[in-house]
């Protein structure tokens, strides 16, 4: 397990993991069915979070247009978790970025079909009475 090696800390000895514990424990802590922490589990959960990391930028990188321009772009991350299975858990949190004025464009059509629902509901309602 010792080869596994990812950081260094302040004193220069070398760390299993290179994300910072105690953030990762805030976080843990901040679920209400979580009373106690086990290092162990806190170190096995930052490694487990460092290697989903890395497999969600390798996938991304290698089916996005990273391998073209050499670099990973949050296009390529939102793509992947569109696209691929494995990662569709993650489209809500990596959605896909669109321009202002598109996204101004959406909401007057829906605004326009809800509208247009609520003329039809209370046409129906008319004919009830």
């Amino acid at each position: 397990m010792a080869d596994g090696v990812a950081g260094k800390d302040k004193c220069g000895e070398q760390r299993l993991v290179s994300l910072p514990l105690s953030r990762i424990r805030v976080i843990m802590k901040s679920s209400p069915e979580v009373s106690s922490i086990n290092q162990e589990a806190l170190v096995l959960t930052a490694k487990a979070t460092e290697l989903f990391v890395q497999y969600l930028a390798t996938h991304s990188y290698r089916h996005g247009s990273g391998n073209e321009k050499k670099a990973l772009t949050y296009s390529d991350l939102s793509n992947t978790a569109e696209h691929s299975e494995t990662f569709q858990f993650l489209a809500d949190i990596l959605p896909k970025k669109i321009l202002a004025s598109k996204y101004l464009k959406m909401l007057k059509e829906k605004r326009g079909g809800e509208e247009e629902n609520d003329d039809h509901d209370e046409s129906d309602d008319e004919l009830e009475s």
